[in-house]
């Protein structure tokens, strides 16, 4: 499920200059003054967290298209609220069936932040954990296997598929 052109990481630079100046955003909004030694403290830690966030999440190829996850962020929510729904309604009714088990969904995504955000988006459909992950599929705990657990999260991904551009290789 790549969607790519061939798409390289962005460079460390720029990313650790953007990095460091929301950072340092930050930093401003949440001081209760701006006096000049306050900012110099601001540039000095928005740097160690850049750098730091260089080192634990290096740039990936790819990115978010920020637009499209907003326009989306509609049915997310739905999805959310029918998950609650149902799993509440399963659980105060003793004659709604069940049948828990675990399912394999295959995630065309690599392993890595797409495949991640894939199975924390899909966490929110109704009776669905994610619980392990593979080479080519995530493991899901369901309330009820015999819904079509597979197709909802193949639908899912294709969905969230429009919001992230991954590059090959770089996840």
């Amino acid at each position: 499920m790549n969607t790519t052109g061939g798409r390289r990481p962005a460079s460390r630079t720029r990313v650790g200059l953007t990095r460091a100046a929301l950072y340092l955003t930050l930093w401003v909004v949440l001081l209760p003054s701006a006096k000049p030694g306050d900012l110099a403290l601001g540039v000095g830690a928005a740097a160690v967290a850049a750098w730091l966030s260089l080192w634990l999440l290096p740039p990936l190829a790819g990115h978010l298209r920020f637009g499209v996850m907003v326009a989306l962020m509609p049915h997310f929510v739905w999805q959310s609220i029918l998950a609650g729904i149902d799993v509440a309604r399963r659980a105060l009714s003793p004659r709604m069936p069940l049948q828990p088990g675990f399912v394999a969904c295959p995630i065309g995504f690599p392993p890595g932040l797409a495949r991640n955000t894939v199975a924390t988006i899909t966490s929110l459909m109704p009776g669905t954990v994610p619980t392990g992950d593979g080479d080519t599929a995530v493991l899901y705990h369901c309330i009820d296997v015999s819904q079509p657990v597979v197709e909802q999260i193949a639908e899912e991904e294709r969905i969230l598929a429009r919001a992230l551009v991954v590059g090959v290789g770089h996840e």
